[in-house]
């Protein structure tokens, strides 16, 4: 009699496991949310994203929730693999200490007998791929490099190899490995393929013929494009890499030129996208799979005069989103607010998985199958200690606490928050009301830092060209073009 019954739950395991849908899941870097052409961009080439928008479901208001690091990247995927807001995560070294949150892979390969497979960017140390993977190809264990040329390790059995030459450019090594895992994946068990792009990353090198499609063609600069930002919004904005990529103030052809770059590698990931799309499309695991495309946040890209991602403004924080696959309707968007790391609760609940602990995740399933039309009625930005944002459907409020400064925009009228209406007296009861949701959210997630400084730093920023940083990714030509020549990787630093 026992082993009937053992035998019963073994044949329940495995007939649960073999009907629970696969899932990809493509994790693009610095990719703004604005930068999909059937999301409305209609400067950039993205076919394969746009048809992949078209057979599923895009949530076209989707953010990042900000960042304990200037390293935005290693934040948000700490976010996603745990389900937890960063406030949340053990607060001695985040980015590679999780405690005992289980991650999202882990999870899935206990709970629901998933094949857990990793290629690509792992930013966030050795301990957290453990508690994460166990087998993967081609795995990047840094933050970032020159696309076409970097070192790769593979992981086999919780180990990895030694290192070796990725052996082409990024977008295009992960897609290789990713149709190969596509195409050689058993139906036994479910699998979950997690492809982290590099791209479109700085540097911002794609292949030549995708940079000079969009130097005959340019696209505008941002709409709220400075020369550089008007004060001291963090200490990244005048000192850090990602800022230092371009001179101050900001001259607008290399702006532009950068934006070419941009869209280049975009286009060049959409091509990879496309080709891993087609390999499941053509394989035994067409009908039965997930299919998730999201980056880890945006970029500014001369947005405010600021190129990189450690601010709260939109360019910056929104990312795309779109899943698609059985039971997500096709063609279909929601204005929802959303954070990435809600694709934990997300997925779990498509796959009928339940959570082991406690997470911040929003389940997003109700808004996809039209059963609701919203998971929270307002977004909470912060980043490190020196920046604070909240946003409703109307407002949106950014308080900088270290230099006792806060900006208020209608973002109905506003979109592109260009208009500080914080000293309008018109506006003081609204700004009163945007305090208080932000004291509500910090509240809620036990925000240590004041909002107000004792001895304020200045206001006024302090641009100096001499201290840009030169890191030793940036290839050769971008050194000629936007470091006349320099090839100290040193330069700048302190």
């Amino acid at each position: 009699m026992p082993g009937r019954i053992a035998c019963v739950l073994f044949l329940a395991t495995f007939l649960s496991a073999k009907q629970r849908p696969n899932i990809l899941f493509l994790f693009a870097d610095d990719q703004r949310a604005d930068t999909i052409a059937a999301h409305g961009n209609p400067h950039i080439q993205t076919p394969h994203l746009d048809s992949l928008a078209e057979e599923g479901f895009s949530f076209l208001r989707n953010y990042c929730a900000g960042s304990f690091s200037g390293a935005v990247c290693v934040a948000s995927r700490a976010m996603l693999m745990t389900g937890q807001h960063w406030m949340t995560l053990p607060r001695e070294k985040p980015q590679a200490n999780w405690g005992n949150n289980q991650t999202l892979p882990a999870l899935l390969e206990k709970s629901g007998n998933y094949q857990s497979f990793i290629i690509g960017k792992w930013h966030n140390g050795k301990n957290t791929l453990d508690q994460s993977f166990t087998n993967g190809r081609s795995v990047y264990m840094g933050g970032m490099a020159d696309h076409t040329n970097f070192e790769v390790q593979d992981l086999s059995n919780g180990k990895l190899s030694n290192k070796r030459p990725a052996g082409g450019f990024s977008s295009t090594v992960f897609a290789d490995d990713a149709i190969s895992f596509i195409n050689s994946a058993k139906t036994e068990n479910p699998f979950f393929l997690y492809v982290s792009f590099m791209a479109p990353h700085d540097p911002r090198n794609p292949p030549e013929k995708y940079r000079e499609m969009y130097y005959k063609s340019r696209p505008p600069l941002p709409q709220n494009f400075l020369p550089q930002h008007p004060f001291q919004n963090a200490p990244q904005a005048t000192s850090g890499r990602d800022e230092g990529l371009a001179p101050w103030p900001r001259p607008r052809k290399m702006i532009s030129d950068q934006l070419c770059e941009y869209y280049g590698l975009t286009t060049h990931l959409d091509e990879q996208v496309g080709r891993i799309l087609k390999a499941l499309e053509q394989s035994k695991h067409a009908e039965n799979t997930i299919v998730v495309y999201t980056a880890d946040h945006g970029l500014a890209m001369g947005s405010h005069g600021l190129l990189g991602k450690q601010n709260v403004y939109e360019q910056s924080m929104q990312c795309p989103l779109i899943l698609s696959g059985p039971g997500i309707p096709k063609g279909k968007s929601s204005n929802a607010f959303t954070y990435v790391h809600d694709l934990y609760a997300t997925l779990c609940s498509l796959v009928d998985i339940q959570p082991e602990n406690k997470i911040d995740s929003k389940d997003l399933k109700p808004l996809i199958q039209g059963a609701s039309s919203g998971v929270r009625k307002s977004l909470f930005l912060p980043f490190q200690d020196n920046q604070r944002s909240v946003r409703d459907e109307k407002w949106k409020l950014h308080i900088y606490p270290q230099i006792n400064h806060q900006l208020l925009f209608n973002l109905v009228d506003d979109p592109h928050e260009m208009n500080n209406l914080s000293n309008d007296p018109k506006h003081g009861d609204q700004l009163l009301k945007m305090e208080r949701l932000m004291n509500k959210w910090r509240k809620l997630l036990s925000d240590p830092h004041p909002l107000k400084s004792e001895n304020p730093l200045p206001l006024k920023p302090s641009y100096n060209n001499d201290q840009r940083v030169l890191d030793r990714w940036q290839p050769k030509w971008i050194r000629e073009k936007y470091f006349d020549g320099r090839n100290d990787s040193n330069h700048g630093k302190k």
